[in-house]
């Protein structure tokens, strides 16, 4: 069954927190009803369990999107302190601590009025998912979509990763991209070696510039702003996307 107007209004409401952790790495508190939480990927335990302690929120489930230790690291600190369920990719499964669930492409993951969907994107590692809600606009896309940039591939090969960008494209244009590092400002450094007279890109790299040199957070941003500036995403074939990704780890 569809979701009405009305309904989608009620379900789009639900507010994603930023949680800053270790270096660069941002852990999600994905509020998808009132007072309860699911968490993206966290690096570590203590930030995320103050920010909800703070917030008000229970902590119900995690979501890991790959094994790296940046990303489930407070798995079992945050299980042990609030009994969550902890869901994850498949193709992993035995490098998730604490997993309870695995998930693959296909399959859905219910939260509250929200139901995400699973989408395959091996190639930063061999098993990586992203979770996608489109009643809150959100993709939690982990280390493969980055603004501005993709993951390095650490398990995977070009075609890997551009077939995993041709799924990201189709999402909706208004979809909100809530990646998991701060690496905005050099990976638009990046990118406009590659394209140099994209205006968009010229635009976005001032405007990232300037938030980075106020402190201030890049993340989340838009699908339809990485339509027009990442260029990974707008890579042609696999060929190219590789390329660039070799470019991109010597820059």
């Amino acid at each position: 069954m569809g979701f009405g107007p009305e309904h989608r209004e009620l379900v789009m409401a639900a507010p994603v927190h930023r949680v800053p952790a270790l270096s660069d790495n941002y852990v999600w508190l994905f509020e998808y009803a009132p007072g309860k939480a699911a968490v993206v990927d966290p690096a570590e335990a203590g930030p995320v369990l103050e920010a909800a302690r703070t917030l008000g929120l229970s902590i119900t489930h995690i979501l890991n999107t790959h094994w790296h230790p940046d990303h489930v690291g407070g798995n079992r600190a945050i299980k042990e302190a609030t009994g969550c369920t902890i869901i994850g990719p498949a193709r992993e499964a035995d490098r998730i601590p604490g997993l309870d669930h695995a998930v693959d492409e296909g399959d859905s993951v219910k939260l509250g009025e929200h139901s995400g969907e699973i989408l395959f994107v091996g190639a930063h590692t061999a098993g990586h998912i992203a979770y996608h809600f489109p009643t809150a606009d959100a993709l939690f896309p982990g280390d493969t979509l980055f603004a501005m940039g993709c993951g390095r591939l650490f398990e995977g090969t070009p075609e890997n990763m551009f077939d995993a960008m041709a799924k990201l494209k189709r999402l909706p244009r208004d979809t909100r991209v809530f990646c998991a590092h701060e690496y905005t400002l050099s990976n638009a450094r990046f990118a406009i070696t590659v394209e140099p007279g994209n205006l968009a890109l010229q635009s976005r790299l001032a405007a990232v510039d300037a938030a980075r040199a106020r402190s201030e957070p890049t993340v989340p941003f838009t699908l339809a702003e990485e339509l027009a500036t990442n260029p990974f995403l707008r890579a042609a074939s696999a060929e190219e996307l590789g390329a660039r990704r070799r470019a991109k780890d010597a820059f």
